[in-house]
């Protein structure tokens, strides 16, 4: 029996090999994936050198800092919900994309330039409120650009690019350093290079689908809260999902603490997450398209496997070499799994939903990332570092018993 697509109710067209699909995908994907990969080369040489920054040359506590941090990122997590409605309100994906990359490329300079702890805190806020921007509606433009039955391939090579960009933006600023002799400031100056290269991309690169061909005029969403009931039960099935995943995975900074714990020298601390993201950008686009090809569910079991095991070697780890082990296996969960919940929110959400749809997924999932990262921080501080891990791998376990043990078929996304 053919798979029926939720956007049309027909049968999926037939689905071209890995190969194909990475040549059919249309030229607008690719430059979302390259706008995503500059940004990424831009924002990661910042946020590896950022930390020693406010704390070296700008004198800033760590509570400064973690404060700087935690409301960045929850100011873009609640900005992600509000830029999905908006763009589904008016229409329009790109404009909104084009603001959000705009806000961050404008903050880069105002890095190497801040005198105190202040002007990095409002460039932060900036930063992180561009992202929430971009977010919801970048991921709802991907899906109505790409054809239907590439949507994985689609999502799979954007998060692929992104990853990309996560791994080489620390490389730049490990060989930057050495070769500037550790003038951060100089350093932070060559991260706007990027930012602005990623802004004209996706001005000049991409062209939005006309509006009236992607939806119907009764999808239209009325801009109120009312419309997240008009989103399937099968959607909120994957961001519950979703957010169990991000449960049983907590921030990637305890991967480089844990490197550190176990004796990895601090000049190669960016190692960690060099190699995490090389794994993750090997895996995110044929994991991308496979999904177009097999049952997701395999991909997310195949995924919780990868953490179970990841945790459990982080856990016992007693020296860097099983510690990057440990940090290859979380990248490579990563790939098969976080692209694909992208296309599960793109094939379970209405058109007209699509932007609100990726708000809410991101909202949550990223709350639920909190919340864990908080649990695993006080579980390192009470009982220490394996214990964070061996929790994180029993509630992957608990995950992974869960999917298996889930029969019902519904009509689109996870089955």
């Amino acid at each position: 029996m053919k798979k029926i697509h939720p956007d049309s109710n027909r049968p999926y067209p037939s689905v071209p090999s890995v190969l194909g699909a990475f040549r059919d995908l249309p030229p607008g994907i690719w430059a979302l994936g390259f706008v995503s990969m500059f940004m990424d080369i831009s924002s990661e040489l910042i946020h590896s050198l950022l930390p020693v920054f406010m704390s070296t040359v700008l004198g800033a506590s760590m509570t400064a800092i973690g404060i700087i941090e935690g409301v960045g990122e929850a100011s873009a997590a609640i900005i992600k919900i509000f830029s999905g409605a908006i763009s589904d309100y008016f229409g329009k994906r790109k404009i909104l994309a084009v603001l959000g990359y705009g806000l961050a490329a404008v903050t880069k300079p105002v890095f190497p330039l801040a005198s105190t702890i202040n002007w990095v805190f409002a460039a932060r806020f900036i930063d992180r409120i561009g992202k929430g921007i971009r977010g919801a509606p970048r991921d709802a433009l991907v899906a109505e650009i790409a054809p239907c039955e590439l949507r994985g391939a689609a999502y799979g090579l954007r998060q692929s690019l992104d990853s990309v960009g996560a791994f080489i933006g620390p490389l730049f600023a490990v060989i930057f350093m050495a070769w500037l002799e550790n003038d951060i400031r100089t350093v932070l100056w060559i991260a706007v290079i990027p930012a602005f290269i990623a802004l004209s991309l996706l001005i000049f690169g991409v062209r939005e689908p006309e509006r009236e061909k992607i939806i119907n005029s009764g999808d239209k969403n009325s801009l109120t809260f009312s419309d997240a009931k008009r989103l399937p039960v099968r959607f909120w099935l994957i961001v519950i999902l979703g957010a169990i995943f991000s449960m049983a995975r907590f921030s990637e900074a305890f991967l480089v603490l844990r490197a550190q714990d176990v004796g990895l020298a601090l000049g190669y601390i960016p190692l960690v997450l060099i190699v995490m993201n090389v794994v993750y950008t090997a895996t995110a686009y044929p994991a991308g398209a496979a999904s177009d090809r097999i049952n997701p569910k395999v991909l997310l079991i195949t995924g919780l496997v990868m953490l179970v095991a990841a945790d459990l070697l982080l856990a016992a780890a007693g020296s860097p070499l099983m510690a990057f082990i440990g940090v290859a296996l979380w990248g490579l969960h990563m790939g098969l799994t976080q692209g694909l919940f992208t296309k599960l929110v793109a094939d379970t959400a209405p058109a007209g939903l699509r932007g609100t749809a990726f708000g809410i997924f991101n909202l949550v999932g990223g709350g639920a990332l909190l919340f864990a990262s908080v649990v695993a921080g006080a579980l390192w501080s009470a009982f220490g570092a394996p214990a964070t891990f061996l929790t994180g791998g029993a509630f992957a376990a608990l995950a992974l018993l869960g999917l298996l043990a889930y029969r019902k078929k519904p009509q689109a996304g996870l089955h």
